[in-house]
């Protein structure tokens, strides 16, 4: 019997090695978790949606960021309906919010464009504000920032305001750099 589920490369998103160096041990940790998810769930590719989903479940930060339990309660719940098979149904196809154009080859096999981008928007936020690794809350500010991608679908179908969401993560982070 054929193995049906597709498997997906190794490689973190083009150019690897300076994707790499800029994630904390945290993040490199999320990334693994929605590398997983994605395979367990039968999808080609990691999206955005495997992202939040693992951000979520690995960094307390993130969590925190939502003000609230139900909110973070609504949010899992789509995402667990997602990994069953139920609810948002996704599968089979490439998310591209439009944010970066369509990236082909072997660089950004198994990454939807949209998550190659929030990956590298992280690493730019953190460059911002002077640190070389992006953290959790860098992702989740990326992820909530691009409307179009399918963590914002998820967001919008439990009742949070994506903007809102990256402004706290956003605000959370710079908090957190001047208590360093």
């Amino acid at each position: 019997m054929q193995n049906r589920t597709p498997r997906i490369p190794e490689q973190p998103a083009p150019n690897p090695a300076d994707l790499d160096a800029r994630l904390t041990l945290e993040l490199a940790s999320v990334v693994t978790g929605a590398r997983r998810r994605a395979l367990r769930d039968g999808d080609r590719q990691i999206d955005t949606a495997h992202l939040l989903h693992s951000l979520i479940e690995s960094d307390p930060a993130v969590r925190e960021a939502f003000d609230g339990g139900p909110q973070l309660a609504r949010v899992l719940g789509y995402l667990v309906q997602r990994s069953i098979g139920y609810g948002l149904r996704w599968q089979g196809s490439v998310e591209d919010s439009g944010a970066v154009p369509v990236v082909r080859g072997a660089a950004a096999d198994g990454w939807s464009p949209s998550a190659v981008s929030a990956m590298e928007a992280a690493g730019h936020r953190a460059g911002l504000r002077g640190e070389s690794r992006a953290g959790g809350l860098d992702l989740l500010s990326a992820l909530a920032a691009d409307t179009e991608c399918r963590a914002v679908e998820v967001l919008a179908r439990a009742g949070v305001d994506a903007e809102w969401l990256a402004a706290r993560a956003a605000e959370a982070t710079a908090e957190a750099s001047r208590q360093v």
